[in-house]
């Protein structure tokens, strides 16, 4: 202060009398100078009135001087910070009058300005109501402080002896002043802090006042200025570092300001547990709330004080009042979640935590639980707002979790394993969506031998005495996820967990929660609210069902809950199974799953027939009134609902915070957990989805919610594109669609409502929705790691598949009009995903996040095929091409793309040219699941219907041609091309035809969702195989390679290894299908694709090796009849030897060395040439003259016209010699002469003729017996040809009556083939399933030979061997299922009907083979072979076993003992 001693208190006192004594008399200014300065501060100080004062001496009040000067101030204020000449005035008459009172300068302004400041304020003394100035009030004290600032530039004023003197006759100043005061910088707000003791108590109050003004006084926006200048004040106080290391410490200031701020903070806290706060957070507490905002104070606070500040802050509240111990946390944990929080204490922890990582946050609040006592509501509310607002919580959490649990058990401290559960499940309160459910967090912890605790017994020790101190303070939620998921425990300690678990189940007992109410499939958390007993067997049924669908066999959790859990599994899950219904026509699974139950004896049979008479009464009650659904519109949350989404497309367009978007978001979940009553967090991604494509059975309700929830999406997305492209928006699309995947029933709805919208009704569907649809199946996508498995049903994709993948199947490109919508989608959904991406990376792998794979390569597949123009410019793996270029897209090309997309102007046709162009777009061809391979393209090509294809037929040509010429075929491997190989594009083509035509043979019943067979563009792609093929013909004969024939057989050969892996009739009806549709492709190639022309010592040979394995490992398999090919298929065969013969040396020579080399090592293909050698003798004969120029034909084949031309002759009764054949081809054309005669005195005349010949034929009696047998079982397998059993017997018999005294024919019936002798090639002839069931056939013709015939066949050596290994054999087919069972519906004949019956056949051939036995020599049998046909009886059939020991052993007394 510059007025130095007028500055001093005085020294000596002095009285009022001698003062004014003083002021009569003249003294010297000069010499009574100090004394005249102490005579005037006494008095001051004895309270005097200034202003009477004034009065007294006849002289104006000088505080008046101010006012007057104000005009000439306010046109000087603004021009020059130094004093006017209105204040140079002022302080010469201050002077003036200062000495004539004899006081000093600064005393006197002192006193005036603190009297201009008493009037202006009102005089307010003590307790008012008034906080702010109103706005005069506010202007004058403006001018008051304009004036006391020049004084104090001209040093006729003291600060310091203002505050004494303002404090003093103003007990509480208003805060408004006080601020002024500072901000003016007239007097610092710190010095007021320190220079008085009540200071403090006046601040706390005046805040708090403060805080509590309305928002509708006058003076808004002047509490936050005056709060946030009082609040940089303490804060810079208290934690604002000093540099000036010899600077004394203000160590009262600091305590004073720490002391302030704590007790405001702790005055909000107490005001959020106070029951009068309104949960709106207009409370009086929110004002302050708002000032811990780095914006508001982070000018004046360095950042470093401000994290300090917040740090304390959050310290404070963490730690606050800690009333509650750990049990009250576990018991009332569920209360604190984030929906349930106040607003305000929320809206708290956000400022606290904004300036910091989540990983400083996660461990400053794991130092604060290890070092003080914690408020738990405050610590697990604030983790809550942390996990909810900032998606990068769950994995930060997850890490210290661990950190936790590894701690805990190094040392087994049990406040780390406490901390560890608490915030694990606080974390599953908010749902899957931003935490794991805490049983999936149990299971993961502890679930396995590598956990936590299993390294040692101590540490399982530890967790489970831990598990049992939490047993009477745990919620049953809890108790049961511990139950259902126990801890990994090894073998030798499971008494150690049977202890845990009898502890728990008596703890739920005490709290009334049945066990037997527990479900069978239930997964427990402590989010949402607890399933009710009634809803619990219901979804035991809907998981039990799911599971059966996937595995088609009854669970094991089913099954033990039937013997273990009777009680539950009669009372509760069989009549949720049993609710009546309207059957379907068709079983479905859950009907399937019943039958699978009935049969395995589960369901009473009482309990099912009321079930069907029940489901009987639904249908007729059905039929005869309309059920209407009505729904209770009282306490529907749907209005709700609906006003929360439109808040939350508010806060989209109104620019909010991701925060508030966050918690908006958590608020919709809450009432969608209402609307759809689920365990929120139930676990998605464990289950399967069930989407029926044809019919959707919600309710109402469910359905308008979905409707309103992809409406506002769609809505949201068109507002936030308006303000910002993609890119650059919030992620609130991912939050949004996060939040839908809690909730699986809300999910299922989603999905068939997506996909009635994309299949059913896209054309109806505008821009908008096509846009708002598309970019939510890319965020779905995006956050597939969270969907579940969807199963179509029926059937479409072979599995479960992911959510976008099903989508996707939604969106056909079969018809002009869904390629049309189909393209309009994807481009939208493509152009959304590029754009949102391109904030992320340039990269491909960063982009490939929001860009589906399946909408991606129905671009690939669609662009080029509806715009010509755009083949032009293919897509090639570096992301550039003749027109586009290498460099990357800038920011405003990134608007264009969008733009093409939202412009209502704009095509599809404009929209797919900018992202055909697009750079981004080509970077995501470089990833192989991002291209679209040559297989993919023919399948989607097979599907399209031609009558409504959007191409002409001469288009559709000019399109195929140039896919497979001049984009695959060059395109390297590595991005699904052929690398130039014709082979390979041939493969990939048969390989597309015959997935497509087995896809559509197993879902004939879906022909609303696969176009017929008829009606595709097989034709077409069977023309480009064809070019292909004959171009790969020409290309061999340029290069004189001739090896095409391996390269198809091995082709097929390996689909059908793949196919027949598995012996099970599925297995072979898929290996006959292939085969099936195999010949049918094959037949439309050239035949001389099938055989090989070798070159080896300069001689060209055929080698038809790969053909004859064919045709014997994998042709005969698929024959039907069994043992003979199709015509067509066995002329293909022929023709192709005939025309690779003319490629060798000697044609005719080739032809016979192959036709010798079929006899032996194919017979299969020599007896269907013997059969169809009528029909292929007119053919062969001509293809021969044609490739030879008329030359005779081969000898082989000459063969095959005597032998045809000797059985015509035999069956017209004409005798002439037998010709020089193998006896299988003799045999296979007198068969198929016999097939067309029918029985008869004919055919009786040609066996007798055939017996009179000599021993070298009687092969041929053998083999014509071996394919009547084979026309036996034929009737047993096939209906349209039972009625023929009859004929076969008779035929059958007639041949065994001519071979009756040969052994031969028994031949045909042993197992093993190199058994059979001469006769081996017949297991080369027929199929596995015949040959398996030759003992059938054995038994189904033997009982029926006469006495005579019968007698003479028992005497055969060898007989009783077989008869008892066949009978052996058929028992077992008996026992393991495989015995046919014919279609006898049709027959009249009764006695015919029971011949066919297997279990007549099995009696009949006990009887047969006992009288054997008994008529059977004992010395027929070696000892060594009785004793094996013994040990093959004792346990199949002990009576032919006794039979056998007693007529046939050596020691028997009565080997003529008769069992009939």
């Amino acid at each position: 202060m510059s007025l130095g001693a007028s500055s001093m208190c005085p020294t000596q006192k002095r009285t009022l009398s001698c003062l004014l004594a003083g002021r009569v008399g003249k003294r010297p200014k000069q010499e009574n100078a100090q004394e005249l300065q102490e005579a005037a501060v006494q008095l001051l100080n004895r309270h005097q009135n200034l202003s009477d004062l004034f009065l007294e001496v006849g002289s104006p009040n000088p505080c008046n001087l101010i006012c007057k000067e104000y005009s000439g101030q306010k046109k000087a204020a603004s021009e020059s910070p130094s004093p006017t000449i209105g204040g140079s005035l002022l302080v010469n008459e201050l002077r003036r009058k200062a000495g004539e009172l004899g006081v000093p300068v600064a005393a006197l302004s002192v006193k005036m300005v603190v009297e201009r400041l008493l009037d202006l304020t009102g005089h307010i003394k003590g307790d008012r109501e008034q906080v702010l100035l109103n706005s005069t009030q506010r202007v004058q004290l403006s001018v008051l402080l304009q004036s006391t600032r020049e004084l104090l530039s001209l040093e006729a004023f003291c600060s310091k002896l203002f505050w004494q003197e303002y404090w003093r006759d103003q007990k509480q100043p208003m805060l408004e002043v006080v601020h002024h005061l500072h901000t003016q910088n007239i007097l610092s707000l710190e010095y007021m802090l320190e220079s008085e003791n009540g200071v403090r108590s006046w601040l706390m109050s005046e805040l708090k006042a403060l805080c509590g003004r309305t928002a509708t006084e006058e003076g808004d926006g002047v509490p936050q200025q005056v709060l946030s200048t009082v609040v940089s004040v303490l804060v810079r106080a208290v934690f604002e570092e000093t540099q000036d290391s010899t600077a004394a410490p203000c160590g009262r200031l600091s305590q004073v300001c720490r002391s302030v701020l704590d007790d405001m903070l702790s005055w909000v806290l107490d005001t959020l547990n106070c029951k009068q706060t309104l949960q709106s957070g207009e409370t009086t507490a929110e004002l302050w709330v708002q000032m811990f905002d780095a914006s508001l104070c982070g000018v004046s606070v360095s950042p470093d004080a401000l994290r300090r500040f917040f740090t304390h802050s959050l310290t404070h509240t963490l730690t606050y009042r800690p009333r509650l111990k750990v049990s009250d946390a576990i018991a009332m944990q569920r209360e604190w979640g984030f929906a349930k929080t106040c607003r305000l204490l929320t809206s708290l922890f956000r400022k606290l935590a904004v300036i910091f990582k989540v990983e400083e946050l996660l461990s400053h609040l794991q130092q604060v639980l290890e070092t003080h006592e914690v408020n738990w509501q405050h610590v697990l509310s604030c983790l809550s707002t942390l996990l909810v607002y900032n998606p990068n919580t769950q994995h930060s959490l997850k890490e210290l979790l661990s950190r936790l649990l590894s701690s805990a058990f190094e040392v087994y401290d049990l406040e780390n394993m406490i901390t560890a559960f608490l915030l694990a499940r606080q974390g599953a309160l908010e749902g899957p969506g931003v935490f794991p459910s805490y049983s999936e967090w149990f299971k993961m912890s502890f679930g396995g031998a590598s956990s936590y605790h299993g390294n040692s017994k101590k540490s399982l020790v530890f967790l489970l005495k831990f598990l049992s101190d939490l047993v009477p303070f745990d919620p049953p939620q809890y108790l049961k996820v511990h139950i259902l998921h126990p801890p990994y425990v090894a073998v030798k300690h499971r008494a150690l967990l049977q202890e845990y678990i009898s502890l728990t189940k008596t703890r739920l007992a005490d709290l009334k929660v049945s066990i037997e109410e527990m479900g069978l499939y239930e997964d427990i958390s402590g989010a949402g609210a607890s399933v009710q007993p009634q809803c619990q067997p219901r979804q035991d049924v809907e998981k039990a069902i799911s599971l059966f669908g996937s595995t088609g066999r009854i669970s094991a959790t089913v099954m033990e809950a039937s013997i273990f859990r009777r009680p539950y599994f009669l009372t509760r899950f069989l009549p949720a199974l049993l609710t009546p219904r309207v059957l379907p026509v068709k079983p479905d699974a859950r009907m399937n799953f019943i039958d699978s139950l009935k049969k395995a004896e589960k369901i009473p049979a009482a309990q099912h027939s009321s079930y069907i008479e029940s489901c009987q009464r639904e249908r007729q009650r059905q039929q005869d009134s309309k059920g209407v659904s009505v729904v209770n519109d009282d306490d529907n949350p749907q209005e709700v609902l609906q006003v929360q989404l439109q808040e939350h497309r508010a806060l989209l367009t109104e620019g909010g915070s991701d925060g508030a978007v966050s918690a908006q978001l958590a608020r919709i979940s809450h009432t969608l957990s209402i609307v759809f009553p689920e365990r929120a967090e139930e676990l998605v991604s464990q289950a399967v989805i069930k989407l029926h494509v044809d019919e959707s059975t919600f309710s109402e309700l469910h359905n308008k919610v979905v409707n309103m929830i992809l409406r506002s999406f769609c809505q949201s997305l068109l507002d936030a594109s308006r303000i910002s492209p993609p890119n650059k928006q919030s992620p609130w699309a991912s939050q949004f669609v996060n939040i839908l995947l809690g909730h699986r029933q809300l999910l299922t709805a989603l999905l068939h409502r997506m996909w009635d919208l994309l299949h059913n009704q896209g054309v109806s569907l505008s821009a908008a929705h096509v846009l708002g649809l598309a970019a939510f199946v890319v965020h779905l996508d995006a956050s597939q790691a969270q969907c579940p498995k969807v199963q179509l049903c029926p059937p479409l994709l072979p599995g479960p598949v992911s959510v976008p993948e099903a989508l996707t199947t939604a969106l056909p490109c079969t018809t002009q009009t869904n390629m049309l919508f189909c393209v309009r989608f994807c481009v939208a959904a493509v152009c959304y995903g590029l754009c949102r991406s391109e904030s992320l990376c340039d990269q491909p792998q960063q982009q490939q996040q929001y860009n589906p794979c399946g909408l991606y390569k129905k671009l690939l597949y669609l662009i080029p095929r509806l715009m010509p123009d755009m083949r032009r410019l293919p897509i090639e793996a570096s992301g550039e091409s003749e027109y586009v270029g290498a460099n990357k897209q800038g920011e405003e090309e990134n608007r264009g793309l969008w733009k093409s997309v939202t412009d209502t102007n704009t095509t599809w046709r404009k929209s797919a040219w900018e992202l055909w162009k697009h750079a981004p777009f080509h970077l995501l061809v470089k990833l192989p699941e991002y291209q679209f391979s040559f297989s993919e393209w023919l399948a989607a090509e097979l599907r399209v219907q031609r009558s409504e294809d959007a191409l002409s037929d001469p288009d559709r040509q000019e399109y195929q041609q140039w896919a497979c010429q001049q984009l695959y075929l060059p395109s390297p491997v590595d991005q699904g091309g052929c690398a130039g190989d014709l082979r390979t594009a041939c493969s990939h083509i048969l390989n597309a035809v015959m997935d497509q035509k087995t896809v559509c043979a197993q879902t004939q019943e879906n022909t609303d969702h696969r176009p017929s067979e008829a009606g595709t563009c097989l034709p077409d792609i069977l023309s480009r195989l064809q070019e292909i093929v004959y171009e790969m013909e020409l290309t061999s004969r340029s290069q004189r390679t001739q090896d095409k024939g391996h390269f198809l057989l091995d082709l097929i050969s390996h689909r059908c290894s793949v196919t027949s892996d598995l012996q099970s009739i599925s297995s072979e009806l898929s290996l006959q299908q292939t085969l099936h549709t195999w010949n049918r492709v094959i037949l439309a190639l050239p035949a001389v694709m099938l055989v090989t022309v070798k070159t080896g010592g300069g001689k060209r040979t055929l080698d038809c090796e790969t053909l004859m394995e064919h045709i014997n490992q994998y042709q005969r398999k698929g024959c039907s009849p069994a043992g003979l090919l199709p015509y067509h298929l066995t002329a293909h065969f022929l023709r192709a030897v005939l025309m690779a013969s003319v490629s060798c040396d000697c044609a005719s020579g080739e032809v016979n060395k192959a036709m010798s080399l079929i006899s032996l090592q194919c017979p299969l293909l020599l007896v269907s040439a013997g059969h169809w050698w009528g029909r292929l003798s007119p053919v062969l004969v001509s293809l021969w003259h044609r490739l030879t120029d008329g030359q005779p034909l081969p000898q082989q084949l000459q063969v095959l016209a005597d032998c045809h031309l000797w059985v015509c002759s035999s069956k017209d009764g004409v005798s002439c010699p037998v010709p020089s054949a193998p006896p299988l081809l003799l045999a296979a054309c007198l068969h198929c002469v016999w097939e067309g005669q029918g029985s008869g005195k004919g055919i009786r005349t040609s066996l007798e003729m055939l017996g009179q010949l000599t021993e070298h034929h009687s092969q041929l009696l053998v083999f014509l017996l071996f394919l009547c047998v084979t026309d036996l079982l034929t009737t047993f397998l096939t209906p349209q040809r039972v009625k023929g059993l009859q004929r076969a017997q008779e035929l059958c018999k007639d041949i065994l009556t001519v071979l009756v005294d040969s052994a031969d024919w028994l031949l045909l019936f042993k197992s093993p083939c190199s058994e059979k002798g001469l006769y081996q090639p017949v297991a080369v002839v027929t199929s596995d399933e015949y040959t398996r069931l030759m003992p059938l056939a054995f038994y189904s013709l033997v009982p029926h030979l006469n006495s005579e015939v019968l007698e003479k066949t028992v005497k055969v050596p060898g007989f009783l061997h077989t008869a008892v290994l066949c009978y052996s054999s058929l028992i077992k087919l008996f026992m393991d299922g495989q015995t046919p069972c014919p279609v006898t519906e049709h027959l009249t004949d009764q006695v015919l009907v029971s011949q066919m019956d297997p279990s007549y056949i099995l009696t009949r051939a006990q009887q047969v083979l006992l009288k054997t036995i008994s008529l059977t020599s004992p010395t027929s049998l070696s000892q060594h072979q009785l004793n094996q046909l013994e040990a093959l009886c004792v346990d199949l059939d002990p009576e032919v076993a006794a039979a056998l020991v007693f007529h046939l052993s050596s020691s028997s007394l009565s080997p003529e003992l008769d069992f009939l």
